[in-house]
């Protein structure tokens, strides 16, 4: 891609497929912000928060700032190393990112959005990394039965208890948006939601208060990036409007435009993730049409030990400019 877009662009989520979409957007953006979900419940994250009292996760606002690194490999490698050994002990299983912006919130005499303005100089960073809320939440899941789990960790974990669809998802205790999220949704031209798990990486910004309302008030597009795989425990047998309708739930039919996967999937890998419960979500084109203004369809993955999202594709469906 040559061509670089000057509109501001705001993305909305966490985890693998925020980092993947930033990681290409990094090369064509003028004006990025990145909207985090502040709701990790495991890992390095948890060992911080309860180790040092840390009010906050870091895992995946070191994600967003990994993907939009600018700087040498070296400084993206290192936020992204993990110590070796077991995850008990004094560093084993630690982050050396979390690590380094739990020592700039010290610097920074525990503002950690101080900490993130010094990790972006650090990391040259493409743009701006916004927590979507300072509030300490849980992450809660209702299940068809009643049943509530508590914390991102155990909701990603459904091995641990009966596959049961959920009903209803909540924090503990309600957050607000922070003014720099709404600020920059308001403001912004294009605001990207996902990709990502839904329960556990979008669901989890739009449940915080005030942050549907900044999507809403925005004059630019919102494009929703639909999942090109299901989830065990989380969204088995869910169509792609499946997922647009959970997300209208928060956002009141607020989004423009959806991005589909149609293309076929290699077999060889489908059956590794079928073994796990996981398969291919079916790209209902008609129904979504009916739903939304646009839907851009497409062959919009990767596939080689794992399927994922091919970014570059995804943003020459979004700005077809950049391929000129």
């Amino acid at each position: 891609m040559r061509n670089r877009v000057t509109e501001r662009i705001v993305t909305v989520g966490g985890g693998t497929g925020s980092f993947t979409i930033l990681s290409e957007l990094k090369k064509v953006a003028t004006h990025l912000s990145a909207v985090v979900a502040m709701t990790d419940s495991g890992g390095s994250s948890r060992r911080l928060m309860d180790e040092f009292g840390r009010p906050l996760p870091l895992g995946d606002l070191r994600q967003a700032l990994v993907a939009m690194s600018r700087s040498s490999r070296l400084w993206g490698d290192l936020f992204s190393y993990r110590f070796p050994g077991a995850p008990g002990g004094v560093i084993g299983g630690h982050s050396l990112g979390n690590l380094i912006l739990h020592a700039l919130q010290d610097q920074n005499n525990g503002d950690l959005l101080g900490a993130l303005e010094d990790a972006q100089e650090l990391l040259n960073a493409a743009g701006h990394v916004i927590p979507v809320t300072l509030t300490t939440a849980t992450l809660c899941a209702e299940l068809s039965d009643g049943t509530i789990v508590r914390g991102e960790t155990e909701i990603d974990r459904p091995v641990d208890r009966p596959v049961l669809p959920i009903s209803r998802m909540f924090l503990d205790p309600r957050a607000q948006v922070t003014s720099r999220a709404r600020k920059a949704l308001e403001r912004a031209d294009k605001v990207l939601i996902g990709p990502g798990d839904l329960f556990t990486s979008i669901v989890p910004c739009l449940l915080v208060e005030g942050i549907c309302d900044a999507i809403r008030s925005c004059d630019g597009e919102t494009i929703y990036i639909c999942n090109v795989m299901t989830k065990h425990g989380e969204t088995d047998a869910f169509k792609a409007s499946d997922f647009l309708r959970e997300i209208h739930h928060y956002l009141g039919r607020r989004v423009d435009t959806v991005i589909v996967n149609t293309g076929e999937y290699p077999d060889e890998v489908v059956a590794r993730y079928a073994a796990q419960g996981a398969y291919p979500v079916e790209p209902d084109v008609e129904t979504l049409r009916s739903m939304v203004p646009r839907v851009l369809t497409g062959t919009f993955f990767s596939a080689e030990k794992l399927i994922r999202h091919d970014a570059e594709r995804v943003l020459l469906a979004i700005w077809p400019e950049l391929g000129q």
